[in-house]
């Protein structure tokens, strides 16, 4: 299964939710990889940790590879590298993704994601991709590539507007370049179910009939802790009660 996190609106936990579903599919033994298209590197460092600095192949070394003209067959599985979670791999991020992003607009090189993740569909059987807040080359380029489209929501009105038009992005995606891409669902995270707000915008999307996932995710100080020491809440904390958050979500995902 190929899933894509994605908001255009910042700061909604698109790589903290990615992050944390990869690592359990890896922990359930599923072999798992995260493909970090954001050049702020978020998901790279919360996997990687120190290891995000050293030296290695990036998402930006594969993206470079398609901008020359190649004789030889390119080994997808040469730009990802492994995490020190069992089963879980990621293709780093890099901030040169950024200077990369015009030329690869103009060659028109959209699909080129699509093809290198239906090749590693042989090797993974989950496969996260964490986007940029933008609607740009690359969060095309894995909604092109994905299966199912996993949409953050933070409880805000500002979100909520973002949102129809984000859905209706979504759909200019399906219509066309990729007629199999499904919103998956919408997650409401950093919720408080004590305050009158979210609970009332959250029920007003069900009332609208946007596909909202069951399972909440709270707000939680032991998530800046999961991030410091770059380990996901199912192996800093699995009893936590943000954690059993994460295993109810990856479940209800499952079906």
């Amino acid at each position: 299964m190929r899933r894509v996190v994605f908001n255009q609106k910042g700061g909604v936990g698109k790589s903290t939710i990615v992050c944390n579903l990869a690592a359990i599919s890896a922990s359930e033994g599923l072999r798992t990889l995260v493909v970090d298209l954001d050049a702020q590197g978020n998901s790279t460092q919360y996997l990687l940790g120190a290891q995000a600095a050293e030296p290695g192949p990036t998402a930006a070394n594969f993206f470079e590879t398609s901008l020359t003209y190649n004789f030889r067959p390119v080994d997808v599985t040469s730009f990802v590298r492994p995490t020190p979670f069992e089963n879980l791999d990621v293709m780093p991020a890099h901030p040169d993704l950024d200077a990369l992003h015009g030329k690869l607009e103009s060659r028109y090189k959209i699909y080129k994601l699509r093809d290198a993740l239906l090749e590693l569909d042989a090797v993974y059987d989950a496969i996260y991709i964490d986007t940029p807040p933008a609607l740009n080359f690359y969060t095309r380029s894995a909604l092109i590539a994905v299966e199912r489209c996993l949409i953050p929501f933070d409880c805000d009105d500002f979100s909520r507007r973002a949102l129809y038009t984000l859905l209706d992005n979504v759909k200019e995606i399906q219509q066309d370049h990729n007629d199999g891409l499904q919103v998956e669902g919408i997650v409401i995270n950093q919720f408080q179910p004590r305050a009158s707000l979210p609970t009332k915008l959250v029920e007003e999307l069900v009332s609208e009939g946007l596909p909202v996932l069951e399972s909440r995710l709270s707000s939680s100080v032991k998530i800046r802790e999961s991030h410091q020491h770059a380990t996901p809440m199912i192996h800093l904390d699995p009893r936590h009660k943000l954690a059993q958050e994460y295993l109810a979500l990856h479940r209800e995902l499952a079906g």
